[in-house]
């Protein structure tokens, strides 16, 4: 079985990001509430500065208009960096602990 999700994993991940990115959506992200609006939690953007498929410059803006999203931008990361050695753990300690 982890051979199979091995062999989907960058695919599956890239064709999902395309679809998100490219496709027509029901919603306007811009419209959506503070599903924390007494501050008791907060949503959590890790994006990579040389992603290729999702610009930076979007998800700056997406964060600069919905205060309640806490913003990780990873200098020199691409679209891929959940897959980097390491990253998994380092986004749990943040998302646990605080801690960077």
């Amino acid at each position: 079985m982890s051979q199979y999700v091995t062999q989907q994993g960058a695919f599956e991940s890239l064709h999902r990001a395309l679809k998100i990115g490219f496709g027509k959506w029901e919603f306007d992200p811009m419209d959506l509430k503070n599903p924390f609006p007494n501050n008791e939690g907060s949503v959590h953007l890790w994006q990579g500065d040389d992603d290729r498929l999702v610009p930076v410059t979007l998800q700056r803006y997406i964060v600069s208009k919905l205060a309640w999203i806490r913003y990780h931008e990873l200098p020199g990361a691409g679209h891929l960096f959940p897959h980097a050695d390491g990253m998994g753990e380092a986004i749990m300690k943040e998302l646990l602990t605080g801690e960077k």
